[in-house]
Order: C-alpha cells, then sequence, then structure tokens
C-alpha cells in the first residue's frame, strides 16, 4: 500500500468518524453538532441557483455561530428568491396575466422591489405553486421572519432556527418540482 492510498484510507475513516461523532452529539440539545443534520437536508435539494444556495448555507452558518435571528432572515430570502425565479420562469407572463394591475411586474426585478412578500406566497397560490396548506404556512413562516429581521421580542435559540431552516428545506423541496 502506498503513503497515497495509506492517506486515502485515513481520509475516509476520519469523515466516517465525523459523521458519526455528529450524529452521537446532535441528539444533545445544545450541540452545534445539530447543525450537521441541517447539511443532511440541505443536500437533498436539487436546482438551486448559486445565489440560493449562498444564501442556504449563509442561514446553516448563522446557526453554526448563534446567530438564529440572521438564520431565519437568510433561510427566508433564500425561499423567496427561489419562489420569484419560480414565478418568472414563463417571462411573468401569467403572472401579469393573472395580476394586469401589478405594472411593475415587467420584470423580475421589478417585481422584488414593487412588491410584498405576502403578496407574492399569495399569488403562487394561485397561480398553483402552493397549495392552501403550503401557502397558510409560508405566510406563518413570513411571520415568524418579520420577527427576526425587525426589532421584537422573539429571540429564537438554536431549536427555533433548526426547526425553521428545515422547514425551509422541506417547502423548496416540495415545490421544486412544480411548474406554472
Amino acid at each position: 500500500m502506498t503513503e497515497r492510498d495509506e492517506f486515502r484510507d485515513l481520509l475516509i475513516r476520519v469523515r466516517a468518524f465525523e459523521a458519526a461523532a455528529h450524529e452521537l452529539l446532535g441528539v444533545h440539545e445544545t450541540a452545534p453538532s445539530r447543525v450537521y443534520t441541517l447539511d443532511k437536508a440541505y443536500r437533498e435539494l436539487t436546482g438551486l441557483s448559486l445565489k440560493q444556495d449562498d444564501l442556504l448555507r449563509q442561514a446553516i452558518r448563522c446557526v453554526e455561530t448563534q446567530l438564529y435571528r440572521a438564520a431565519h432572515v437568510l433561510a427566508w430570502a433564500g425561499l423567496m428568491d427561489f419562489l420569484e425565479e419560480k414565478l418568472a420562469a414563463d417571462g411573468l407572463v401569467k403572472l401579469r396575466a393573472r395580476r394586469p394591475a401589478w405594472v411593475h411586474a415587467m420584470s423580475l426585478e421589478g417585481l422584488r422591489e414593487n412588491t410584498t412578500e405576502f403578496q407574492i406566497v399569495d399569488v403562487a397560490r394561485e397561480l398553483g405553486l402552493l397549495s392552501k396548506a403550503e401557502h397558510k404556512a409560508l405566510h406563518g413562516m413570513l411571520s415568524k421572519r418579520n420577527e427576526c429581521a425587525h426589532p421584537s421580542d422573539y429571540y429564537p435559540g438554536m431549536d427555533e432556527s433548526l426547526g425553521y431552516i428545515t422547514e425551509i428545506f422541506k417547502r423548496l423541496k416540495a415545490i421544486q418540482p412544480k411548474s406554472l
């Protein structure tokens, strides 16, 4: 066995040990290893843009560094970017047909700058990207994000942040295969 083969074997063993350690430590409520479960859930997502990938990875990093409010905000931003891109996939044709008064929605940038996230979630439901239950859940998640993004007495901890981001991942996974 060459040194290179020995090194590969050692690297495989180290990675296996790290994964096992995260699995064991992740069951303890305050253990940072619980973030490892987010990484596993994140790897199941496909089809994200570089921007969405970056926003979601930053959200995970915020949990690792105990910036829980910021984690909520960044995870929501990743979800909204994905949803807005989905709505714009047909050049905003169906959206403009559904909302002709939205003259600002001639471009994705115009939509983002002049439409509230609440309204975007509403129109996504109307266009069939969200079920009734998903629609209600996203409005609730937006409310939670708002508590984190603006002055409030809400200070989420690790549990709330891990749950919020995990739910974002599940919502993204559910929306991914849908089209307008």
